[in-house]
């Protein structure tokens, strides 16, 4: 068993009476049992040593050799996780999604239970055997909190505090308290406590000691518990406030794209699976300062920032929060108004992490929202960041048209560039202008926001042929040369 010096104190997210103490091992078997297996993050290998020294892979309902941390960090609640595998999805790249997102939380991942049921208990979702394996194994290694790997009813949520004497949160609202604590906007804050309500309310009846959680803890962020009171009445018109001031933003928002399509200023979305990248390659594309974490969602509030293409377009390009595996449809309803950002845009790139042994899996679940969202026959690039981190790796499902770069690096992103180019809706036209001197601020516009091929200095002005978008080319018309009027040319793209 490792051992780590030091004594350890009540961590500041424990609640009261749940002070962290050295924990000991624990070792056995349980033929056809559930799998426990220690936090990925806890141990350098999820292995069993076989007798003759070399390692061999886990396998599901076999209790693996057990090695908790002893000590765990004074800055983390310490925490089991626990999934139910019913065959519907795969529930060790499940579990393991749900240790980054308490590692994100603030947890210290200390061990995680598996068992296979044909459907979860209905009463305690996991069987009534194995809830007291899993609180003699909270007990003996103090562990704080439990998080499962699924939502849970009211029901099942008590009877499950009951059984163990523990805090107990689901998947659910560990994603919604990571928003939470991430939410800088007024809006993401609205977002965040809409999504938070709507999920609470069911829970309200007999939830026991449900809302006394809010006091502190991983799971606990967000409305107060003056804003949670047991009566249901209050709770709805809170919700209707949120979406009447949510409804609000929207129609600003709706505001904003139709003065930008009026404009003639395209746009472009960053979309895809959490930690991908995103803001990675939207500070390398942009320059824009954007908080870039290894964190899932590190970014929670959408940023929108110019980016000049190599036919000298400029477009919006707008980041937008990360997906995961199951995203609760409380926080797709709620964040709705912001994830329209990219279902209105008009080209989005879906990236994905392409040194994810997941990688396949992370693009179908982003296409899968967007078609959510009303995405469908807009164009969508793939592209398949951290090639630098898996030069050999390939991904036969992001399909033709697929660009690996390095957000990182910078490589391969002159050939993204150019693939928006080649996606956007046709909108410039290669015009010849003679501008008169007076036109020296239209002018230097031909010059910034198109691509000017040629340019000479005449005694009646300035001679130039330059490709420039529609809008542009509006204020440019009393100037075109003759055979460059409106109707002599079709708009044709230029790369």
């Amino acid at each position: 068993m490792r051992k780590a010096g030091g004594a350890s104190s009540r961590p500041p997210f424990c609640p009261d009476g749940a002070a962290a103490a050295p924990s000991r091992g624990h070792n056995g078997s349980h033929e056809g049992g559930p799998l426990f297996r220690r936090g990925r993050r806890s141990q350098q290998d999820a292995t069993l040593p076989s007798p003759g020294g070399a390692r061999q892979p886990r396998r599901k309902g076999v209790i693996l050799q057990q090695t908790i941390q002893t000590t765990p960090s004074q800055e983390r609640e310490t925490a089991l996780l626990v999934s139910v595998d019913t065959g519907e999805f795969d529930a060790e790249a499940s579990l393991d999604e749900l240790e980054d997102l308490a590692r994100t939380a603030g947890a210290e991942v200390l061990a995680q239970v598996v068992q296979k049921r044909e459907s979860p208990d209905k009463a305690t979702c996991i069987g009534s055997g194995r809830l007291e394996e899993i609180a003699a194994l909270c007990e003996s290694h103090d562990i704080a909190l439990i998080i499962f790997d699924r939502e849970l009813t009211a029901t099942q949520l008590r009877n499950i505090e009951d059984a163990t004497g523990r805090r107990v949160i689901d998947r659910t609202t560990l994603i919604l308290d990571i928003f939470a604590g991430r939410a800088r906007s007024a809006e993401g804050r609205l977002q965040v406590e809409l999504a938070q309500l709507q999920y609470l309310l069911p829970r309200l009846t007999g939830q026991g000691t449900a809302l006394s959680r809010l006091g502190g803890g991983i799971g606990t962020r967000g409305p107060g518990e003056t804003k949670l009171e047991s009566d249901r009445r209050h709770i709805r018109r809170r919700i209707d406030s949120l979406k009447r001031q949510l409804t609000d933003v929207q129609r600003q928002r709706q505001l904003r794209r139709a003065r930008r399509e009026k404009d003639g200023v395209r746009t472009v979305a960053l979309v895809g699976y959490t930690n991908a990248g995103k803001s990675t390659l939207m500070n390398a594309l942009t320059d824009a300062g954007v908080l870039a974490e290894d964190k899932l969602f590190a970014t929670l509030d959408p940023t929108a920032r110019a980016l000049k293409l190599p036919d000298g377009r400029q477009v919006l390009l707008i980041d937008t929060v990360g997906f995961v595996r199951r995203l609760p449809h409380h926080l797709v309803d709620a964040f709705r108004s912001t994830l329209e950002e990219a279902a209105e845009a008009d080209v989005i790139l879906n990236l994905c992490d392409l040194s994810s042994p997941d990688a396949a899996e992370h693009l179908e679940v982003t296409k899968s929202l967007l078609e959510e969202l009303g995405c469908g026959g807009r164009p969508v690039i793939p592209v398949l960041n951290k090639c630098d981190k898996a030069p050999d790796a390939l991904l036969p499902e992001a399909g033709r048209g697929a660009v690996r770069i390095s957000a990182l690096t910078g490589q391969g992103v002159p050939a993204l560039l150019q693939a928006i180019a080649a996606a956007l809706p046709p909108d410039r036209r290669r015009v010849r202008l003679l501008l008169p001197f007076s036109q020296g601020g239209l002018a230097e516009q031909c010059r910034r926001e198109g691509m000017v091929e040629q340019e000479e200095y005449t005694p009646e002005g300035v001679r130039m042929t330059a490709t420039i978008g529609l809008r542009l080319l509006k204020e440019a018309e009393p100037y075109l040369l003759p055979n460059e009027k409106p109707g002599d040319q079709k708009p044709t793209q230029i790369f």
